[in-house]
Formats: C-alpha cells, structure tokens, sequence
C-alpha cells in the first residue's frame, strides 16, 4: 500500500496579530500614482499583504522577544556580541566575526578589504547592493551562472551553479591574480531563490584552492538553499538542516549575512571569516562606516535577537514550513497557467512578466507595470526584479536587458498564513488574464545608483 502523504502546519501557534487595512480600488490608484508607479514607495499603510521583500520583516519568537530584553548596550565589549560571535562559529564555522547594521554593511567592508580597480570579481548571477560595492572598489562584476538559471521554464534542480568552464576561462583570461575571490550566493535570490548543489561547492573549493583564491559566502538564505539540498541531492535525504548549513559553510572561508533574512530579525547583519589578518583588518575598517567591533552599528538587544533567530532558523520543522508555504503558492499559480521561474525558490514565486506581458518592450519595464498592476487589483505589493533593477551599462550609458524579467512574491517568515497566499494567487490569476491591458511605463525621474529604491515612473501611452 502506497504511503498517504500527510499535511503539514507552521510550527508555531500565534500569540499576537496586527490589523491590517483593506484598502479600495481608489485609494489604490490614488497612491500608486503617488508613488510614480513604484511599489517601493508606496506608504505601508496602504498595503494590504505585503510581499514586497522578505527583508527584516520576519515574525520574531518569543524567544527572541524574550532575549531582547537581556540586551547589553554597553559600548564596548557587549555580552551580546560574545553570545553571537559563539553562535555564529558553532552554526556556521566562521571563527571571527564583524557585526554590520545589515547585509550591504558587510557587502561594503569586504570589497574594500579585498577588491583592488582593475580586479573581476566572478558570481553566480548578480545581486543588486553587491555588485554595486563591486564596482565602487573599482571591480568589475562577471557572471558565471550555469546558463539554465537563465530560463525560467528550466526545471534543473541546481539552477544557482556555479559553471567551471567559464570560471576558469576568466582566469585564463585575466589572471588568478586579478580574481580577488568567487562570489558565491546560495539560493541565488535574482535567479528566483535557486540554490547551489554540495557537488557543485566541492568543485568550486577544489579550483578555488588549485589557484589560491578565496570564497565569499553570501550566506543570507544558506538554510533555504540546504534544504534543497536535503530534498533534492543524492545522499543528504536522513541529514539535518543545521549540519548541512554548517558543511557549505565550511567549504568557502568569508561570508557576508544579511540577517534581515535567514535569521529572523528586523536589523542585522555580519562579514564573516576564518582568517586571523583579515579579520584585524576588518575591525580596523568596521570602525570608520560602522561602529565599534564588538557592535557594528547594532544595539546589543539585536545581536541577542539575531543569534536567537540564527539557531531558530536552521530547524527543520520551521524551514519545511517556510519553503512550504513558498511552494504553496507557487503551485496554485502554476496549476492555474501563470508562468513562473522553475523549480519555485526558497523566500518568493517569481513572475515570469515577459511571458505575461509580451506585448510590453523589455525597455518599457514590463515587471515594473506587472508590478503596479497587481497592486492596483488587490493592494498586495511584490516588486521588480527585472531591466529596473539590472541598471545601466557605466561604459555606454545603455540599460542592461537581463534575460529575466521577473516580478518577486517575496514571502515573509512566520507572518502570513495559507489563505494570504489564496488571495495573492487569486490577484495574480485575475490581472494576467486581463494582461493586455496593462500599459508599459517610462522613467518620469531615475537615480543613478539603485534606481529601482527611489525610481518614478509614468505610463506609456498605446502607439
């Protein structure tokens, strides 16, 4: 008799909620126009769900509430910073740690340490905040993502590998000298959540060392991206989350941690890293843009809430629950013939906007118009994750046109329960199938740095 598979719950029962605001059809075009048709700036209060970003905006346990309380906000040398520096090698094998007020904190400090002007510095697809700091060093970001993470209809598993072949062709080219060190994302948040396989991180760490070049770990969802392991590589089915966690990490030896993900805190984040000289080089530096080392930017009440969140998140019953509830939409809106990347991520359903959207230019930002029209059908706020987002060409002033043009359902941790989701899925299936009225849209004000933060927009009009 064939096994009968069995529902799952949250692993957590609700002790307190905050009310939310339904909002009208008005109101809702009244304040997108507002905010120049950019999710980003819309008010909160005039959201109804909020999948915006899963950034910092988690459900924090009791435990973490609890700890808050034992907060140390001494200057120097706070007791929180110890329990974090402790928990951070025990879970994640880094000896030494830098607190930093949040992921970018860490992404800044690294490329001073270690990026030079004229240096490449290879990845597994870009991320925003990243590879501008990259490129403020005076480095130039290559992507050396497997061509599948490019396709969203490409159902391989291991969609966020790195590709060796064109790794070691930049070395060939330029040099290992000019390669400061890989930056490798687990669970690659632009390729849709995808994740690294073990297989591909052990190749990784052999040519890293073959040519004496380091890891940076940009570790900020590593125990959504071990999950996937567990689920879907050979041999790590009966292995745990933690232990896995623990084993990528230990195969690469610096890592940047947005804690506002992962580890279930509003604010946070940490540079991490095995070297001793590195590290005194890091404190010396957290100083001048930070704080002082034993607190980053960070009260101690955060730091006691972060490592907290750190042990919470590696349990295997609250990450099934997580990537569950991820995978849940995901299949509503694909049963329902709403292309999305494939297989569903981590921390969000990506929509594949210029298969919704075909009538829409890339360069008339189709995920942006998705973006705003769902909004405007139901008060749930996503975002943009597509020609926006990817900036301009610093050499010849052109937008970059990447091959996904994506709109992010970005998840929330331990906040929204199954029937939210029912209702996002419900917007999305409506406003895709009434896609050819949506308009593409036109910069009416563009920043020059992170323009999909502070961007406006204005509808283009029919030809």
């Amino acid at each position: 008799m064939a096994e009968r598979r069995r529902s799952w719950a949250e692993p957590f029962k609700i002790k307190m909620v905050e009310l939310l605001k339904t909002t009208t059809p008005e109101a809702r075009r009244h304040a997108i126009e507002q905010a120049g048709w950019n999710t980003f700036l819309l008010r909160s209060e005039d959201v109804y769900i909020d999948l915006l970003t899963d950034s910092g905006v988690s459900a924090m346990s009791d435990r973490q509430w609890a700890g808050m309380m034992r907060g140390d906000e001494a200057y120097a040398g706070s007791a929180n910073f110890y329990h974090l520096r402790d928990t951070v090698e025990e879970i994640y094998s880094y000896r030494h740690t830098v607190p930093t007020h949040q992921g970018r904190g860490a992404e800044h400090l690294v490329s001073k340490l270690l990026i030079k002007p004229g240096d490449f510095v290879p990845g597994n697809m870009y991320f925003t905040t990243t590879r501008l700091h990259q490129e403020l060093a005076g480095g130039a970001f290559v992507d050396v993502i497997i061509d599948n993470a490019h396709d969203p209809a490409d159902p391989h598993p291991f969609k966020g590998n790195i590709d060796l072949e064109k790794l070691e062709a930049l070395r060939a080219r330029v040099g290992a000298e000019r390669i400061p060190y890989v930056s490798l994302a687990t669970a690659v948040n632009m390729a849709g959540g995808q994740p690294v396989s073990m297989a591909n991180l052990r190749a990784l760490r052999a040519w890293c060392d073959e040519h004496g070049i380091p890891i940076v770990h940009d570790m900020t969802r590593v125990a959504e991206n071990a999950f996937f392991i567990q689920q879907r590589e050979a041999g790590y089915r009966d292995r745990q989350v933690r232990d896995i966690v623990h084993e990528i990490c230990a195969l690469t030896e610096i890592a940047t941690m947005s804690a506002k993900k992962d580890a279930l805190v509003n604010i946070g984040g940490f540079l991490a890293m095995n070297d001793p000289d590195l590290y005194r080089r890091a404190c010396d530096l957290v100083v001048v843009y930070e704080g002082l080392h034993t607190y980053g930017g960070l009260a101690g009440r955060d730091m006691e809430a972060m490592a907290i969140g750190i042990r919470e998140s590696v349990d295997d019953n609250h990450i099934r629950a997580r990537v569950g509830q991820v995978e849940y939409l995901g299949a509503l809106l694909d049963r329902a013939g709403v292309p999305i990347v494939k297989p569903v991520g981590g921390h969000a359903v990506f929509l594949d906007a210029r298969r919704i959207l075909p009538h829409i230019p890339q360069h008339q930002f189709p995920a942006q118009a998705l973006a705003a029209a769902i909004y405007l059908d139901s008060g749930v706020r996503s975002m943009e994750r597509g020609a926006v987002s990817a900036g301009r060409d610093k050499e010849t002033g052109e937008n970059y046109m990447p091959s996904l043009e994506l709109v992010r359902l970005t998840i929330p941790r331990r906040v929204y329960t199954q029937a939210h989701m029912d209702v996002v899925a419900e917007s999305v299936i409506e406003v895709a199938g009434n896609a050819g009225q949506i308009l593409g849209l036109r910069f009416a004000y563009e920043p020059e740095q992170l323009r999909f933060f502070l961007g406006r927009f204005e509808p283009v009009s029919p030809a």
